[in-house]
């Protein structure tokens, strides 16, 4: 086995995912002459297995690749605890900023836009690369296990990709693509690691929400049942009721009244329909 030099050893690594030949090409030999050790993959879940085998420090991620994107490659490297610390730079050749904010939202730190200005590149790696290593030093965490399940992450991934989009209409054919996985897949790895449906744990999670925001804000329930995916006021208080006993007018008014301890003293108007506990 060849020896690596104290040199090599320490070069920082960089992933970059890219389904372009040639931009891969040049981002590859671009920051190999800047001496980092640079490995390659042609799609997002080629990307996502080459970083959990061997974890870079920083990916470059291209948005748009057939089969898993870029943003689907990002939500699994950002449920494994293996892969979730290591900074991702998104590459796009579009320059929109509702792509930007979604990249951002769900884990990314950066994006570097196409076509590539060497300049840029080098800037927006050093910096990354720099702030995870300080990051690092910080913490000094004993490095995390990868579950042993990769359907564990399909599932993870799904309940942040659910809780990032709760207002919006969400169908299981969509959360399995953006995941870079299939329905089938997806509704078996969520029942065996949830212990659910995709839909129930989708409705509970909105009524959590709802609960928050009616505890924290002065948000009407129509304003509520918006921002928690409900087509109406009068849905989002059917579905309430049915999981807290209570209506959302009454639930704030106790929340408001007696504090969080609402829920485990009977302070909550129970509807009948469900006895309150003991």
């Amino acid at each position: 086995m060849l020896a690596l030099t104290t040199t090599e050893a320490v070069r920082p690594g960089i992933l970059i995912v890219d389904d372009e030949r040639e931009e891969l090409r040049f981002l590859t030999d671009l920051l190999r002459r800047q001496r980092y050790h640079v490995r390659t993959a042609s799609d997002g879940m080629a990307g996502y297995q080459a970083a959990l085998a061997a974890p870079p420090d920083l990916i470059l991620l291209d948005v748009r690749m057939p089969g898993m994107d870029g943003f689907a490659a990002c939500r699994l490297l950002k449920a494994n605890p293996v892969t979730r610390p290591i900074p991702v730079i998104f590459l796009s050749a579009l320059d929109e900023p509702d792509e930007r904010v979604a990249g951002l939202a769900m884990g990314g730190v950066d994006f570097v836009a196409k076509p590539y200005h060497p300049a840029e590149v080098f800037a927006r790696v050093r910096i990354h690369l720099e702030l995870a290593g300080r990051r690092k030093a910080v913490t000094a965490a004993p490095a995390p296990e990868a579950p042993h399940d990769p359907d564990e992450v399909v599932a993870l991934a799904a309940m942040r990709l659910i809780g990032d989009n709760l207002g919006a209409p969400l169908t299981l054919a969509g959360i399995a693509r953006a995941l870079g996985t299939h329905e089938k897949r997806l509704s078996q790895a969520f029942r065996r690691h949830a212990g659910m449906t995709v839909f129930a744990y989708l409705g509970e999670a909105r009524i959590r929400r709802g609960r928050q925001l009616l505890a924290d804000t002065d948000l009407s329930v129509q304003q509520i049942a918006e921002q928690t995916g409900f087509s109406s006021a009068a849905n989002f208080a059917t579905a309430f009721r049915e999981q807290t006993g209570a209506t959302p007018t009454a639930y704030r008014q106790a929340m408001r009244q007696h504090g969080p301890m609402a829920e485990h003293q009977q302070a909550l108007p129970f509807d009948g329909r469900q006895d309150p506990q003991p």
